[in-house]
Parts: structure tokens; C-alpha cells; sequence
């Protein structure tokens, strides 16, 4: 089952989205969840809006280019206007290892147009994900609990999607009688789909 490490292997808080808690997550042989922005015409790492001195994306782009490119990145794009500058920072990764997200739907627009890979959302908020015809995938996410279901999966793939799920904990809530259900759907085992979660090294303990 790939995981997707959400932003990076860490132990506290404050190493999430750092260059070491990366790094550790696809030297682990895992795909990345990461938050991106700009500041001052550059692509940056972080969740919130950035200061001075915050992680230079290209530097995380290196790492996974040095590690082989496992698993896939999923860039969590937290600002319009930056599909340009993605797809320069990541021209030398093929674009089926990396897939942007998040974005407005508006901005999604440019995502289609110019053909790089994207993800459209399908949430219990969001019942109509949007350009689905031109998605690559969809990021199933569950603000509130009870949407993810395995027929919602299979639809998905039998439409020719690759498959995010978010992990409940994402949004506070506990895992573990959330995964001992989810770990008898026999899907786990499609390459095309991920789960994107905190605790990578038990996931692949739990769903193995």
C-alpha cells in the first residue's frame, strides 16, 4: 500500500515539512505530502504564509530526485498562481511521480489547460468534484467521518483515477478504528492508491 507521508517522517510538530522529516520519508521509500507557496517569486515549503529563510522547494525536489523519485509528491498548493513555477521546479521529474492539489477551482483551470498533473477533491464538503473529466486523480478526503467508503474507492479507479485518502487523524480524529475497518477493503494492494496519514511505519503495518 504507498503512503504518502504527510509532510514528511517526523516526531514532534515542529519538524512537519521540514528538509530532514522529508528526506527521512523518501529515504523510507514513501511518497511526500507537502504544502507550498511563494515568497519574493520563489516556491517555499510551508503550510501557512511563509517568512524569510523558510525551506527552498527545490531543495525537497532534489532530495526526491536523489532518492529515485519513491513513492509520489503530492504538492498541497496553498496559493493561486503558481502552476508555472511548479512545473519548472519539477521538469526533470516525470510527471506521473508528483501531482499538484488543493488548488481553487479556478486556478485548477490553468492546471487542465496546460496538462500537469492534478488532483480534483471529493470531500462529505465537496459532493461534485470539480474538472473530474480532467483530473489525474482525486484526494478523498472526510472533514467530518463516515464518507470514505470502498465502493467510493472503486468507482473512482474504475473511472481511470489514482486514489488519495486522507487518514483521519488529519483532521483530529483517531485512527486505529477507522484503519481496522479500512484494512479489510482489499483495494490496498492498487498501486494507484495512497494513503496519505501521520504514521506511515504503521500504516504499512496495518494494511500490509
Amino acid at each position: 500500500m504507498p503512503s504518502l507521508a504527510h509532510r514528511g517522517l517526523w516526531t514532534l510538530p515542529a519538524e512537519r515539512n521540514s528538509l530532514a522529516a522529508i528526506s527521512d520519508a523518501f529515504a523510507s521509500g514513501w511518497g511526500v505530502e507537502t504544502d507550498v507557496r511563494d515568497i519574493d517569486g520563489a516556491l517555499v515549503v510551508s503550510h501557512d504564509p511563509p517568512g524569510q529563510g523558510t525551506l527552498a522547494f527545490e531543495t525537497v525536489v532534489d532530495a526526491y530526485r536523489a532518492h529515485g523519485c519513491p513513492g509520489a509528491l503530492a504538492v498541497n498548493v496553498k496559493a493561486d498562481g503558481l502552476a508555472e513555477m511548479l512545473a519548472h521546479a519539477l521538469r526533470d521529474v516525470e510527471p506521473t511521480r508528483w501531482f499538484a492539489f488543493d488548488m481553487s477551482v479556478p486556478d485548477m483551470r490553468h492546471y487542465a489547460r496546460e496538462g500537469l498533473p492534478f488532483f480534483t477533491r471529493h470531500s462529505d464538503l465537496e459532493p461534485s468534484p470539480a474538472l473530474y473529466e480532467q483530473a489525474d486523480g482525486v484526494w478523498l478526503d472526510d472533514f467530518d467521518g463516515g464518507f470514505i467508503a470502498h465502493q467510493r474507492i472503486a468507482d473512482h479507479l474504475a473511472a481511470g483515477k489514482r486514489v488519495a485518502v486522507v487518514s483521519p487523524e488529519l483532521h483530529g480524529r483517531d485512527r486505529e478504528p477507522t484503519w481496522q475497518q479500512w484494512s479489510a477493503w482489499p483495494l490496498w494492494s492498487c498501486p494507484d492508491v495512497f494513503l496519505c496519514t501521520d504514521h506511515p511505519t504503521s500504516a504499512q503495518e496495518v494494511f500490509a
